[in-house]
C-alpha cells in the first residue's frame, strides 16, 4: 500500500511540475540555462584545480642506479604517458647543414643528454608527423 502511495505522489508531483513549466516557459528556460552555466563553471574550476595541484615531475633516475620498487616503475610509466600529452618538445641542439660548406665534412647532429631523451624526442616527432598527416 505504501509503494502505491509513493507512486501516486510521484505522478502527482510530475504532473504539477509539467503544468508549472507549461504555464511559465521563460522561468524554466532561465533555470535550465543557469544550471548549465553553473555546471560549466564548476567543471572549469575543477579542471584548473586539477592542473594546478599536479605533482611536480621527479628528475629522471640515473642509469647506474636501480629503482626503489617495481611499483614506482609502473607509476613512472603512467606519469610518463600523462606528461607526454602535455609536455612541449625537449630542447634540441642541432648543427644545420646550411651553415657549413659542402666540403668541410660537417653533418647535422642531434645532441641529447641521454638515450631516454633521444627516444622521447623521436616519439614526439613521430606524433607530430602523424598529426600533420591527419590535418
Amino acid at each position: 500500500m505504501e509503494s502505491r502511495r509513493r507512486d501516486m505522489e510521484l505522478l502527482s508531483n510530475s504532473m504539477a511540475a509539467y503544468a508549472h513549466i507549461r504555464a511559465n516557459p521563460e522561468s524554466f528556460g532561465l533555470y535550465f540555462v543557469l544550471g548549465v552555466c553553473f555546471g560549466l563553471v564548476l567543471t572549469l574550476c575543477l579542471l584548473v584545480l586539477r592542473l594546478s595541484c599536479r605533482p611536480h615531475p621527479r628528475p629522471p633516475a640515473r642509469p647506474g642506479h636501480p629503482s626503489e620498487d617495481e611499483d614506482d616503475e609502473d607509476e613512472d610509466e603512467e606519469d610518463t604517458i600523462d606528461r607526454a600529452a602535455s609536455e612541449s618538445l625537449l630542447p634540441v641542439t642541432e648543427i644545420p647543414l646550411e651553415s657549413h660548406g659542402p666540403g668541410d665534412g660537417a653533418l647535422a647532429v642531434n645532441v641529447f643528454a641521454s638515450a631516454e631523451e633521444l627516444e622521447r624526442a623521436q616519439r614526439l616527432e613521430e606524433r607530430e608527423r602523424i598529426i600533420r598527416e591527419i590535418w
